[in-house]
């Protein structure tokens, strides 16, 4: 009997969290380091690459956009192995993942919290103050509380595996992980119980 190839299954990573959870931040050391992944496709470092100057315009962010859709498209129809960020404050998302899924995609979601929106608007504000992009406070505010909502009901059921860490202060703490949409094993049960009955 001949022998088969054996087939190496892809991986897409979702790094997600609030603005100002610091999902760029980690993703430069766990991506390379801890997960082996080189490819990092993230709409807000394709704006800055557009128009370094002008990367918090309109015109500008849905081009990033169009780009990053493309270039997901491009490693998933190549069977590559990649990350990429997101708010999870849209469904949008879930369509990829379930289409990488056909493609044969393991999926591992990572979701960094902070602890209020507060913390996610003077975050911002510390970035922008050290030159990174900007973003108006009710979006910040809107996002944190979709993020929260989807990540439950819409985003770990269709995940592999998931990991939910809070990044609210130095060292940042695993609060839960768990595997599909089943087995799980919670850290911190009064943030956990927090989180899934947020509303």
């Amino acid at each position: 009997m001949p022998c088969q190839k054996q087939q190496i299954v892809p991986y897409l990573y979702i790094i997600s969290g609030c603005n100002g959870a610091g999902k760029t931040t980690a993703s430069f050391t766990i991506l390379p380091e801890m997960l082996k992944c080189k490819e990092f496709v993230n709409s807000d470092e394709i704006a800055k690459g557009l128009s370094p100057f002008n990367a918090d315009s309109i015109a500008v962010a849905v081009e990033a956009s169009r780009i990053m859709y493309k270039r997901i498209k491009e490693l998933i129809a190549a069977g590559e192995t990649f990350a990429m960020e997101t708010t999870l404050a849209t469904r949008s998302v879930a369509n990829l993942i379930r289409e990488a899924q056909r493609e044969g995609y393991y999926v591992t979601l990572l979701y960094f919290w902070l602890n209020t929106p507060d913390l996610a608007v003077e975050r911002v504000k510390m970035r922008v103050a050290a030159g990174g992009h900007n973003i108006p406070e009710s979006t910040i505010r809107r996002r944190y509380e979709a993020g929260i909502h989807n990540l439950f009901e819409l985003y770990i059921p269709v995940s592999g595996d998931w990991m939910v860490i809070d990044n609210s202060m130095c060292p940042m703490e695993v609060i839960a992980k768990g595997f599909k949409n089943e087995k799980k094993e919670i850290y911190n049960s009064d943030i956990y119980t927090k989180l899934e009955h947020h509303e």
